[in-house]
């Protein structure tokens, strides 16, 4: 075994398997303004350096961990017969590894990684939206609005769930507090809703937009292979 650098400390095993959960680990434990190669060395028992061997800067390392979120995403993950289903199992499951992930996740869901766990993502969906029946050209505005919509809710659900308790608490109580008071003369509408605004329920209402997103898409499949249709139709 090969001591390590300046510290003489050894690096056992170090891989970059190895130094993406420690990075994982550490971040949802120390947040990301603590993520740092000397931090991450420490956790590892290794000198910081050693990191370089397997990946050039920080930036190098956040897009593979991005990646590690993707890749747990599409474990054992297989297409269902319906492309609707397909996309929206992705979607779902997606969700599930950035809330699991928050503090990662804020950083994750705006990169694109360029790496093997996001590039069988986009191949999964446009399979998908092939079979939906769109060509190629209309395919990518598809994807870029699914994932876009999917990334952007659950970057936010992730800022919130990195949010200290207080913060959560009082935001989470304000609807059935402060809102169950807005006076009905101003706010109509609201008062008339206030009752109902604390049971919206968070995965629930995911699941509602993430529906709507791709019965729309469905909807503009069928107008387009429609028109597809009209257009090889020989005119009378």
């Amino acid at each position: 075994m090969a001591a390590d650098g300046r510290s003489g400390r050894r690096a056992v095993g170090l891989s970059p398997q190895r130094i993406i959960e420690a990075s994982l680990e550490l971040l949802e434990s120390d947040g990301p303004d603590k993520f740092t190669f000397r931090a991450l060395g420490a956790r590892l028992g290794a000198d910081p350096t050693a990191v370089y061997r397997h990946f050039r800067d920080k930036d190098d390392l956040l897009l593979a961990i991005a990646d590690e979120l993707l890749a747990r995403t599409l474990e054992s993950f297989e297409p269902a017969a319906d492309w609707r289903e397909t996309l929206r199992v992705l979607c779902l499951r997606m969700r599930k590894v950035y809330l699991a992930h928050p503090h990662t996740a804020v950083l994750a869901t705006v990169r694109t990684t360029r790496r093997p766990a996001e590039m069988r993502a986009v191949e999964l969906i446009l399979s998908a939206l092939t079979q939906a029946g769109f060509p190629p050209d209309r395919a990518v505005h598809y994807y870029r609005a699914l994932v876009d919509f999917a990334l952007s809710w659950s970057c936010m659900a992730a800022t919130y769930a990195a949010l200290d308790a207080g913060a959560r608490s009082g935001d989470e109580s304000a609807w059935g507090r402060e809102y169950a008071l807005a006076p009905a003369q101003r706010y109509p509408h609201l008062a008339a809703a206030a009752p109902y605004l604390p049971e919206v329920d968070e995965e629930e209402n995911f699941a509602l937009a993430l529906d709507l997103m791709l019965e729309a898409i469905a909807a503009r499949a069928g107008k387009f292979r429609a028109e597809e249709a009209g257009e090889r139709t020989p005119a009378s």
